[in-house]
């Protein structure tokens, strides 16, 4: 009986293109040496087929045992045809694989197969860089001819192609699930973070402002949050908003105080390209904060103007950047901070009663750390906690005596002014227990303060309202280090109404 008839050329190149457009869509990249490794025995008429690919930095070639196994052959990449083939870049043909110095017969140990006939190609990338071998074994018929070797050089490099591709696309997908996988454990921090609120305390003060967190969370009212500077507003934002259903969408922080009133309305709205020269299209907080919260902070600080603005878009729902001719919808849970009396600021004139009615559907206020002084030791023992692990230092703690002066101290810079305080120590202290010497210029304590004010003798009404006026401002100057914005706010005043009453009392700025 003859030999069967070997496909012409054309009929081996079509088939090539065939098993071409297989290799193109397949992307995975065990899935894709199965698919060439079954293609490669039918195209050549041979009972098996292997790529071998090049681990430059073991210096191995590698390849998978059978078709649609998991088990990985891996040998040195000098030995056997197939490491001829990777080393010298040649096509190699072996008639008896027994009789061939280069064959390493202890694959077939591992496998249990037995080579007669041997066909290896150099598997090149598009740069010329050999990548591996491909390997074909005993030809049904015969051995491998001249066409044979053609045939498995051009899928060969086609197959390199697809390969890189497989390799690349797996990175990618390895690099996405790392990400996702970072994303997530940031996320399990942040939700850690803020399960208990991020907000310090056992008393009952504190533990009434976690239950009302707790209750509004899946709320989506705007939250008003008072409290002096310091008493942790945007803490409590935050403990609102990573609680809530919106917890990985923005979170948009804005001082509405740090903002001059001429970029207000642009930094709320956006602003629209070409409104002036050189001005390019911008997005406001509240299309950055679209699907998540803005937190405006100081939101007593704003203009009229821009008050009426921000009650429209809670009414409407849409914002209209500055130079914009259009509406654009937003999906925004406003929480606003302010350390002023509002109620005071409409009687005054200065914000607007219905704006303060939108925002303030439930109230928080933070109280002073000076009237929950029993929450300070948690505190300080917490942000030194916090200090040591963010510097890798040795745990620290405080001497008894250091944290009944934390304690007893007057605190006009509220909890912010305490982590403060608490961080300097911690990187001042010469051992591992933050003793009285390590206090330098000392926490400023009532035993500093100034001597209670005499009893008010017989005087006229003016005279009076003027010294306690003189003693508030000298106070007010005092807990805020001379800062007139500050003080100007304590005291309800304007700042330029406050310098207009220190120069009238002709005290020092």
């Amino acid at each position: 009986m003859g030999a069967m008839p070997q496909p012409d050329l054309h009929e081996k190149l079509a088939a090539i293109l065939g098993i071409c457009q297989k290799m193109n869509s397949e992307r995975d990249l065990g899935a894709l040496l199965d698919l060439i490794a079954r293609e490669a025995t039918s195209l050549l008429d041979c009972d098996r087929a292997s790529i071998f690919l090049l681990d430059s930095d073991r210096n191995e070639l590698w390849s998978k045992v059978a078709l649609g196994s998991e088990e990985i052959l891996r040998f040195d990449a000098r030995r056997g045809i197939a490491g001829t083939a990777t080393q010298t870049g040649q096509t190699i043909n072996v008639k008896d694989a027994y009789s061939d110095p280069r064959f390493y017969n202890a694959i077939d140990g591992q496998t249990g197969y037995r080579t007669r006939t041997v066909l290896a190609v150099a598997v090149r990338n598009q740069r010329g860089e050999i990548i591996g071998a491909f390997e074909v074994l005993n030809k049904r018929l015969g051995v491998f001819t001249g066409r044979d070797e053609e045939a498995l050089d051009a899928l060969a490099s086609h197959a390199a192609i697809a390969i890189e591709t497989a390799q690349l696309i797996g990175e990618l997908r390895r690099s996405q699930d790392e990400l996702v996988q970072q994303n997530a454990h940031l996320w399990r921090e942040v939700e850690s973070k803020y399960s208990s609120h991020g907000i310090i305390g056992t008393g009952h003060r504190i533990q009434q402002i976690v239950r009302l967190i707790e209750r509004i969370r899946d709320s989506l009212v705007n939250v008003l949050i008072t409290g002096e500077s310091g008493t942790g507003k945007e803490q409590a934002a935050k403990a609102l908003h990573y609680t809530s259903p919106r917890a990985r969408r923005p979170f948009v922080a804005l001082n509405c105080a740090a903002l001059p009133d001429t970029l207000v309305e642009s930094e709320l709205f956006g602003i629209e390209k070409g409104v002036a020269t050189g001005v390019n299209s911008r997005l406001g907080q509240f299309q950055k904060a679209d699907g998540g919260t803005l937190f405006l902070d100081e939101i007593g600080d704003l203009s009229l103007s821009a008050q009426a603005k921000i009650l429209r878009v809670l009414q409407e729902r849409v914002v209209e950047r500055v130079g914009g001719r259009t509406t654009l919808p937003v999906d925004v849970r406003l929480l606003a901070a302010t350390n002023k009396d509002l109620e005071v600021e409409i009687a005054k004139g200065t914000f607007r009663e219905d704006l303060y009615y939108r925002i303030k559907v439930i109230h928080i206020h933070m109280p002073p750390l000076r009237e929950i002084r029993e929450e300070v030791p948690l505190l300080a023992n917490h942000f030194l906690k916090e200090y040591c692990r963010e510097m890798g230092r040795a745990p620290m703690e405080f001497a008894p005596e250091v944290l009944r002066k934390l304690v007893n101290a007057p605190w006009p810079g509220n909890v912010r002014q305490l982590r403060n305080e608490v961080m300097r120590l911690a990187s001042c202290a010469r051992q591992n227990v933050i003793a009285e010497d390590d206090l330098l210029e000392g926490i400023p304590t009532p035993e500093h303060a100034e001597p209670a004010a005499a009893p008010l003798r017989m005087q006229s009404l003016k005279k009076a309202v003027e010294e306690v006026e003189l003693r508030m401002i000298q106070q007010a100057l005092k807990e805020t280090r001379n800062n007139q914005q500050q003080a100007a706010r304590l005291l309800g005043l304007s700042r330029q109404g406050l310098i207009n009453k220190m120069k009238r009392y002709a005290i020092a700025g």
